[in-house]
């Protein structure tokens, strides 16, 4: 507060408390009232993706409880980092969010050129949804099962290849992870988006993802795509016919894809509260809850600092595995 020599005048008086009204009639707007107006969703990938796919039902959830449209745009393109990169230099207003994905935890070691950091350049909101990786074929041109499919691998190195969202995407390195413990050769094709690669796949112009299951699953049900295999060591309950990899001699394939909301660097602390508190009201309503289950999906309890420390793990995670498998951008 301004100090003064003399008594304040009159007019100094009431400027003082002209401002120190308008201070607090912010806070309590943003701690009370936020959302006022539309809120933009940035989703780095087209439709179509996992990305994708959780944000329009959570957009939907979030409309229906607060009263306010959440907007999504899709900015694809980098693996994700175009998208990540814009809503990095949005105003930290709170109506700017971002939801990003492992991808970006990836990016730092497989682009040296990023021009924004996700620890520094954005505050951790919550995560929003986990989902194992799942093999995924064209089952014109794979036909048969995992053992069948291991075995046509192995004998017709570079022939087959697979499809991802981009380089250094999750999709990337679940393929040369799978590549390194399978001892196979397996040609990568990245794309712009899960979106459009599994477009590619449908059609039969790649054989094959290491896809997030949260945008294969209906394909998959719909018999467009077959599962060979689910990451980690136990089915998921939404698919129990299809094996994990600890059953097909894959102990240590254990792939997740997860994302999350981030809002830029600077955002107020009571609106991230609301934020928060909006995520949690989406993830407990009956449509999430159906809408994640028919996803093989879970929603996570990890928010705010949690969440952070969370990701901080996984930039370190993500550069061994980089750096051990040798993945570069294509």
């Amino acid at each position: 507060m301004k100090q003064f020599k003399t008594a304040p005048t009159r007019r100094q008086w009431l400027a003082l408390t002209a401002a120190a009204s308008a201070a607090f009639s912010v806070g309590v707007q943003a701690q009370s009232t936020w959302p006022t107006k539309p809120v933009t969703l940035v989703v780095p990938f087209p439709a179509g993706g996992g990305t994708d796919a959780f944000a329009r039902p959570f957009s939907a959830q979030f409309s229906k409880q607060s009263g306010k449209t959440l907007v999504i745009d899709n900015r694809g393109g980098a693996g994700g980092n175009l998208g990540a990169s814009v809503a990095a230099k949005a105003a930290p207003d709170g109506y700017t969010l971002f939801m990003g994905a492992v991808h970006h935890s990836i990016a730092p070691a497989m682009y040296p050129k990023l021009d924004y950091d996700l620890e520094r350049d954005f505050v951790p909101i919550a995560m929003v949804a986990s989902v194992p990786h799942v093999l995924v074929v064209n089952p014109k041109n794979v036909p048969g099962d995992f053992k069948a499919f291991l075995q046509m691998v192995r004998n017709n190195p570079g022939k087959f290849n697979y499809g991802s969202a981009g380089g250094g995407t999750s999709h990337h390195l679940a393929g040369e992870l799978f590549k390194l413990q399978s001892k196979t050769f397996i040609t990568h094709i990245p794309y712009r988006g899960a979106g459009p690669a599994l477009q590619d796949l449908i059609a039969g112009n790649v054989d094959m993802m290491f896809d997030g299951l949260g945008s294969s699953a209906q394909h998959i049900k719909g018999g467009r795509i077959k599962a060979l295999m689910v990451s980690g060591n136990k089915r998921n309950p939404s698919f129990p016919d299809v094996p994990c990899a600890a059953e097909l001699g894959l102990p240590d394939y254990n792939v997740t894809t997860w994302y999350g909301l981030w809002a830029p660097k600077g955002t107020p602390v009571d609106v991230q509260t609301r934020i928060v508190e909006e995520v949690r009201k989406a993830a407990a309503s009956d449509d999430i809850k159906t809408s994640w289950s028919n996803s093989g999906a879970e929603f996570p309890a990890l928010t705010g600092v949690q969440f952070g420390q969370f990701v901080t793990g996984e930039i370190k995670k993500w550069a061994a595995v980089v750096k051990a498998s040798g993945a570069k951008l294509d």
